[in-house]
């Protein structure tokens, strides 16, 4: 018989009064227990940062291990395995509930706002490692009370293979930690470039925990590079034209106003992220632009406010994580006092886009409007350098100055396109419609072969990166021409609706014009070459006869010698200028194969 949880039967016999008396005293005896039980469970619960008095970041198996305590130490606190990374390990994802309820579905109709953090994509940047589970651990221990509202959900490390890679060598413009991870993953990718195409198997696990939380804020913790200046955290918020909607209006006039009030209060000047690195940032700078390539501006395309935190890399790494812990406490904050406010124009911002019949795929800064923020800079200078003899910048720390700056965040559409009802995509590009399955995008197989009256895209002219990027050789500048055709597509091809919450992914993924589309990142590469071609000798005879019944072709290549004298000294050229222009040669060349369907 356990003492700690049984009275002796010998006690049943004592008057009513002794016998409450021994009840209370029990109960008590059973709290003092469990407080030192909790006591003791939280001086396992120092984190490593905490143990190095804040000069130090843990390696990746201690991060878990953490993680692992403070899911059996709490019951506010469940930490998932997820899906699989490039480094043999599986995504983990640490739930923080008030209330010790988990289920996302649950939550959702218990009207909560779920806060989305994400650490470690850079693990040279490790700050929202240890902040999280500073954060986490004074939820668990009720110094900092997590509002009812709100949902923490975290990615303790998100780049696994980058933060297995450690150095104290690594980022070494960086004050602390004293050791840390590597930017690129397991397959030396950067992670935050692999949103829409998912090269690695860490991009495909985030989307699935993306979509299973659908979050309302987004929150990426990095630090910056770049120029010396007092503050400690910067902030890149998802650019609010590109945004766009009542989301976007809300972002620059009350949420990021709104979060810079809190971090003041908490004792930081908080400035937009400094995205100056070929001028001093007094001169001002324009606001990074966000494409869906990067994590918020992933996030943008499912309706979420995304934000990337940036601490100052020349900080001590102590200030760093401490400015982290209070922007996410400022996130939480904000979410909860508005979480009304976020919750209905987030419902507005979806109806906005389903029912928009033109939709922007392209953007360009204006440099006629900014706004203009508070920076707080080091004077900087010019002096010879050591190494080259010639002048080099540097900063005077001695000498401060706070100033007024302009701000360039404005941004228009440069390009639109008229939204399709629906886009048709043969079977055959199974690794979209891999990608589209991904991202919880609703489509139909069609049921028999069929003719649809389609709009087609043909590619006619485009620039491909001739370095590699990220394993691609991305494609820009991209010239269209379309046309209206009756197509036959097979049974089994997809028709994919646009009227759906993977609305504005949709566009910005299938239109080829759109700068992260799937044909910028080389997905449909295939109808960039020729395939079949033909013996000269033996096709110069059906052209001469091809010419003679088709005169417009034939007053084509007569002006095209005309006005080119490279062209009018190829005979093959030539006779490739006939072939290109009669019907023997193939359809699919250039021919973008998917297709729009507008009404």
């Amino acid at each position: 018989m356990d003492p700690s949880t049984s009275i002796p039967l010998f006690c049943y016999l004592l008057p009513p009064y002794f016998y409450f008396q021994l009840l209370l005293m029990r109960k008590l005896f059973l709290f003092i227990c469990s407080l030192m039980a909790f006591h003791t469970q939280g001086q396992n619960l120092v984190t490593f940062f905490e143990q190095s008095q804040g000069k130090g970041s843990p390696p990746y198996l201690e991060i878990i291990n953490w993680w692992k305590k403070m899911d059996a130490a709490s019951p506010k606190v469940k930490m998932l395995t997820m899906g699989p990374t490039d480094a043999g390990y599986p995504l983990h994802l640490v739930i923080v509930s008030a209330d010790g309820d988990f289920n996302i579905a649950s939550l959702r109709k218990k009207d909560k706002r779920i806060v989305f953090v994400n650490n470690g994509i850079h693990p040279g940047e490790p700050d929202g490692i240890d902040a999280s589970m500073l954060l986490v651990r004074d939820i668990a221990t009720n110094k900092y009370r997590l509002p009812d509202n709100v949902v923490l959900a975290f990615i303790p490390v998100y780049n696994i293979g980058g933060c297995l890679n450690r150095s104290p060598n690594y980022r070494v413009d960086q004050d602390g930690p004293i050791e840390k991870g590597f930017r690129g993953n397991s397959q030396n990718l950067d992670l935050n470039r692999d949103f829409i195409k998912c090269d690695s198997k860490d991009a495909r696990s985030f989307t699935e925990i993306f979509h299973l939380l659908d979050p309302d804020v987004f929150v990426d913790n990095h630090v910056s590079d770049g120029a010396d200046y007092q503050h400690i955290m910067t902030l890149l918020v998802s650019q609010h034209n590109k945004l766009g909607g009542p989301m976007g209006e809300y972002m620059n006039k009350d949420f990021e106003p709104g979060l810079f009030r809190l971090m003041k209060e908490k004792g930081y000047d908080l400035v937009p992220y400094v995205n100056s690195f070929n001028d001093t940032p007094e001169s001002g700078w324009s606001e990074y632009w966000d494409s869906p390539r990067y994590s918020s501006g992933y996030a943008t395309l499912w309706n979420c406010f995304a934000f990337v935190p940036e601490t100052h890399m020349l900080k001590p790494y102590d200030m760093r994580v401490k400015s982290t812990y209070a922007l996410m406490q400022s996130f939480i904050e904000f979410t909860a006092t508005n979480s009304a406010t976020i919750k209905r124009l987030k419902v507005e911002q979806a109806n906005h886009e389903l029912n928009d019949s033109k939709m922007p795929i392209a953007w360009t800064l204006d440099r006629s409007k900014y706004s203009e923020v508070t920076y707080k800079g080091f004077q900087a200078g010019r002096k010879n350098s050591e190494i080259s003899g010639l002048p080099r910048l540097y900063y005077d720390r001695t000498k401060p100055f706070e100033q007024k700056v302009k701000f360039y965040n404005y941004y228009e559409p440069k390009t639109w396109i008229e939204k399709p009802v629906a886009y048709v995509i043969p079977q055959g590009w199974w690794k979209i419609l891999d990608l589209l399955r991904l991202n919880k995008v609703e489509m139909r197989q069609l049921s028999k072969d069929t003719i649809i009256e389609v709009q087609v895209y043909r590619i006619d002219d485009y620039k491909s990166n001739p370095r590699q990027y990220e394993m691609h050789h991305p494609n820009s500048d991209v010239k269209i021409s379309s046309s209206l055709e009756k197509r036959s597509f097979r049974k089994g091809d997809y028709y994919i609706p646009t009227r759906q919450a993977a609305c504005r992914f949709l566009v910005e993924t299938l239109e080829p014009q759109a700068e992260d589309s799937y044909f910028a990142w080389n997905f449909f590469d295939a109808i960039l070459g020729q395939k079949e071609g033909v013996s000269d000798y033996v096709f110069e005879e059906t052209a001469v006869d091809y010419l003679k019944q088709h005169p417009e072709i034939k007053a084509k290549l007569e002006e095209r010698k005309q006005s080119d004298t490279g062209f009018a000294k190829s005979p093959r050229a030539q006779l490739n200028f006939v072939y290109q222009n009669s019907p023997y040669f193939e359809p699919d060349y250039l021919r973008y194969p998917v297709c729009r369907l507008l009404r």
